[in-house]
């Protein structure tokens, strides 16, 4: 899917240079279908050309510019221009789109040819190393926002979990401190291992968030319950990786931490339509700080750069607690 845009513009290039075409020549009975669909196959092997550019550009960026770099590219360019043109050379001589008036193997100037359309095709080359390389910046930008964002969160539940870790050890609870440091390893783990990866499948998230409720469990002792419901068919699903632990230590901090009582913790998972919809409650009343942290505000940022407009968050007061949903296109790990 993400190459249909440069498929679609170098077809309509094709479709408009050979209509111009046409309509220069309109008076000379030119077959419509063969001159245009001339055209769009000249253009075509552009199309082919930008994979071995976009390849190119990963292995060899241009952005800083480096002298070698810009060498292996010039050569790369003359090298495109000249094969395109080879290509647009033969294509004609084959498919004899001017009918009668059509140039012959012994009548075509191709030295004269390689020479007029040589600045052009080195543009077009020009062009499409620089949309690569922006976009392949741009992605590299939004990783790195979004692993900012990531570490803004990973510190915060580390500090709060050795904080209570350290608590047990003073009040002389070595049995549960040593199980949160368990699963504060099984977290940690999780974390390294999944360095560098924007989505995981919501199996592996689900069960780091188990393990999380269950250092939390630890904390509140018999105060706080816990139940993680996935569907089936949705245990493949890819999310973003942590999307659910900052939503949990925010249902805990505002709603379970702030009662004496006893609280829970719910998360359910399934499918909708073409979405995946993830909901998350927690007995408690919404607050404005709630809805305030750096948690659901890092929540609400990855899911705009990752998703766009495709995606909804939402956290509202439901019945004697607080409901935070996701909503996310289905997307399904092979």
């Amino acid at each position: 899917m993400k190459w249909l845009p440069a498929a679609a513009c170098w077809t309509a290039l094709g479709l408009i240079s050979g209509t111009q075409v046409w309509l220069s020549m309109i008076t000379h009975g030119h077959s419509v279908p063969l001159l245009v669909g001339h055209y769009v196959l000249v253009w075509e092997g552009w199309f082919a050309l930008t994979f071995a550019i976009v390849w190119l550009t990963r292995r060899v960026p241009v952005i800083p510019p480096r002298g070698r770099a810009l060498l292996i590219h010039m050569l790369a360019a003359f090298i495109a221009a000249v094969l395109h043109i080879s290509y647009w050379i033969a294509l004609t001589l084959t498919m004899r789109p001017y009918d009668r008036m059509n140039p012959t193997w012994a009548t075509t100037p191709i030295s004269e040819l390689l020479f007029a359309r040589l600045p052009i095709e080195l543009i077009l080359y020009i062009t499409v190393a620089g949309a690569a390389q922006a976009v392949q910046l741009q992605r590299s930008l939004m990783n790195a926002r979004l692993h900012a964002l990531e570490l803004q969160l990973q510190p915060h539940f580390l500090f709060n979990t050795l904080n209570t870790i350290s608590s047990l050890v003073r009040t002389g609870q070595n049995s549960g401190a040593v199980t949160m440091i368990a699963g504060l390893s099984d977290v940690l783990r999780y974390t390294l291992d999944r360095a560098g990866r924007q989505r995981v499948t919501l199996e592996e998230e689900s069960a780091m968030l188990q393990r999380y409720l269950e250092i939390q469990q630890g904390r509140f002792s018999d105060r706080l319950s816990i139940g993680i419901d996935v569907s089936p068919e949705v245990r493949r699903a890819m999310v973003p990786t942590f999307i659910l632990q900052p939503l949990a230590e925010n249902a805990i901090r505002h709603g379970i931490a702030r009662s004496a009582a006893a609280g829970t913790i719910l998360v359910r998972a399934f499918r909708r339509d073409a979405h995946l919809q993830i909901e998350i409650f927690n007995s408690g009343a919404l607050q404005a700080a709630h809805a305030d942290g750096i948690g659901l505000h890092n929540t609400r940022e990855r899911l705009r750069q990752l998703y766009g407009s495709d995606q909804r968050f939402e956290l509202r007061a439901e019945r004697d607690g607080v409901l935070a949903s996701i909503m996310l296109p289905l997307q399904v790990a092979s």
